[in-house]
C-alpha cells in the first residue's frame, strides 16, 4: 500500500480507506496468526501512522473483528450451497455425519475464519468500546442464528433452540480444535508421536446426533 495518504473526509473517502485497512489485515492474517500482527505492522503496510489508523477503527481489535464479520458471512453463503437441499431419511446418523463433515470441511478451508473464530473471545472481545461490542456481538449472534438455521432446515426434528445450541457449540469446538491443531513448533517437537488431535468433524457430529438422538 502506497504511502501519503490525505485524510479522508466525505463517506465514501472514509469507507474506501476502511476497505483498504481491512484489506491489508487480510494479508497480513495470511501470513501469520492474528496475536503476532499489531497495530504498528498493519500501519505500516497501509502506509499510515497508528494514530490515523485509529481513525477510522476504534482498536487493533477492532480491525480484526469486522474481518471476522466478513469472514463468517462468506462462509455461511458458500455452506449453504455447499449443504444443498433436504434430501430423503438415511440410515442411523449418516445424515448427522455428512453434515458435520461439510461443516468441518468448509472450515478447514478457511484458516482465517478458524484463525479469528478461535481468538474472538480470548484476545480480541477485550480491548473493544461499548458500542463496538454491542455492534458485533448482534451481527455474531446473526451469524449464529443463521447457521442454527441451515443445519435445522435440513434436520427438520431440531427445534429452534437445539439449532442454536448447536450453532453455539461449532464456534466453542472451533475455537478449542483450531489452536490445537496449530501448535507453535516447540509444542509439535515435544509432542511428536503422541495422540492424534481431536478432529472438529467428530466433535460436531457426535454434537448434533446426540442433540437429535435426545428427540428421538
Amino acid at each position: 500500500m502506497s504511502a501519503g495518504f490525505q485524510r479522508a473526509r466525505r463517506p465514501e473517502q472514509i469507507e474506501a480507506r476502511r476497505r483498504v485497512i481491512l484489506a491489508v489485515a487480510r494479508e497480513l492474517l495470511a501470513e501469520r496468526p492474528v496475536a503476532d500482527i499489531s497495530l504498528r505492522e498493519l500501519s505500516c503496510r497501509v502506509g499510515l501512522a497508528k494514530s490515523n489508523v485509529l481513525r477510522y477503527f476504534d482498536s487493533r481489535e477492532a480491525i480484526f473483528l469486522e474481518v471476522l464479520d466478513s469472514a463468517w458471512t462468506a462462509w455461511l453463503d458458500d455452506l449453504e450451497e455447499a449443504l444443498g437441499t433436504p434430501g430423503p431419511a438415511e440410515p442411523g446418523f449418516a445424515r448427522e455425519e455428512r453434515i458435520a463433515g461439510t461443516l468441518a470441511a468448509t472450515l478447514a478451508a478457511r484458516p482465517v475464519l478458524c484463525e479469528l473464530l478461535s481468538a474472538m473471545a480470548p484476545v480480541l472481545e477485550r480491548n473493544i468500546p461499548v458500542e463496538f461490542a454491542r455492534s458485533f456481538k448482534r451481527r455474531a449472534a446473526a451469524n449464529t442464528e443463521r447457521l442454527g438455521e441451515l443445519v435445522r432446515v435440513r434436520v427438520p426434528e431440531l427445534p429452534p433452540d437445539a439449532a442454536r445450541h448447536f450453532a453455539r457449540g461449532v464456534v466453542v469446538l472451533v475455537s478449542g480444535t483450531w489452536p490445537a491443531a496449530h501448535p507453535t513448533a516447540a509444542v509439535a517437537a515435544a509432542e511428536q508421536g503422541g495422540p492424534p488431535v481431536f478432529g472438529l468433524a467428530e466433535g460436531l457430529t457426535n454434537l448434533l446426533a446426540g442433540l437429535v438422538a435426545r428427540r428421538r
